[in-house]
């Protein structure tokens, strides 16, 4: 009868044990994800990324104005993430780009750059 009690308590202690690694397996997951997210859907990041990419790559100055236009707008609005701006006249420690610096009759590189897969730094050669 001893025996068949200590097995018992045993296993509940198991048992116990089990759903207390579980539950914080949980709850590292959760917080990973809070760290992860950007406060997006996946829905909303494509949409977000799909008013740049049609810039991505040798542009000309008019197209590349546009794209400085674009990023002004996208970061005039409070509830879109800012969109930082290198080349071109602009540097990237500004949320206000420029587009005093582009020549219209240039081409100029678009190069994107993504941070938790959404763009965040558009660099202009």
């Amino acid at each position: 009868m001893e025996n068949a009690s200590k097995a018992l308590i045993i296993a509940g202690a198991i048992l116990l044990a089990i759903l207390l690694i579980s539950l914080g397996i949980l709850i590292f997951n959760q917080a990973q994800d809070t760290v992860n997210n950007s406060g997006m859907s996946q829905a909303e990041i494509t949409a977000f990324n799909n008013k740049f990419l049609k810039y991505e790559g040798t542009q000309k100055g008019s197209v590349v104005k546009s794209l400085i236009n674009e990023v002004i707008a996208n970061n005039a609005d409070a509830n879109n993430p800012v969109v930082y701006i290198f080349g071109g006249g602009n540097t990237a420690s500004t949320n206000k780009p420029k587009t005093d610096g582009v020549d219209t009759k240039k081409s100029y590189k678009v190069i994107i750059t993504y941070a938790n897969g959404r763009v965040s730094l558009i660099t202009i050669n």
